[in-house]
């Protein structure tokens, strides 16, 4: 404790400092994040595509026009229809974009260039008065 109180600055320094790599860390697993607005218009200028990895029920509850239901788990089993998407713009989407950060590592993996993860998920798109559909959805 003494220690501590002597090199006050020291301990705040190395907090602060491994605090930084943590977050630095974090972000560089979750990869390019889009915002709701920065989606819509992917979306509609570049034909970009959403893939949905919540699950089945969570999907069926409601989800974003044209999204593809693949839950990160499924990816390897799908791989052929997920290559098909490589040379478009993908954004990933999740309940709130924790998950959809995953995922967008395991497609970079797979050699996807253009993919991102949309910044607080269907629960940002839904609360941003943008539709949910929950109607045809191409699983």
């Amino acid at each position: 404790m003494e220690f501590i109180q002597q090199n006050l600055m020291l301990v705040i320094l190395a907090i602060t400092s491994g605090a930084m790599l943590v977050a630095t860390g974090f972000m560089g697993a979750v990869g390019a994040r889009v915002t709701t607005s920065e989606a819509t218009t992917m979306i509609n200028r570049e034909d970009a595509q959403i893939i949905d990895v919540r699950d089945a029920a969570d999907f069926s509850g409601g989800h974003m026009m044209g999204a593809k239901n693949i839950p990160v788990a499924k990816f390897p089993e799908r791989a052929a229809e997920l290559a098909k998407l490589k040379d478009k713009p993908v954004i990933v989407c999740c309940e709130t974009g924790i998950r959809s950060g995953k995922a967008v590592s395991a497609l970079k993996k797979l050699g996807f260039d253009r993919v991102s993860s949309l910044e607080g998920g269907v629960a940002a798109w839904s609360k941003a008065g943008l539709p949910l559909t929950k109607k045809g959805e191409r699983k």
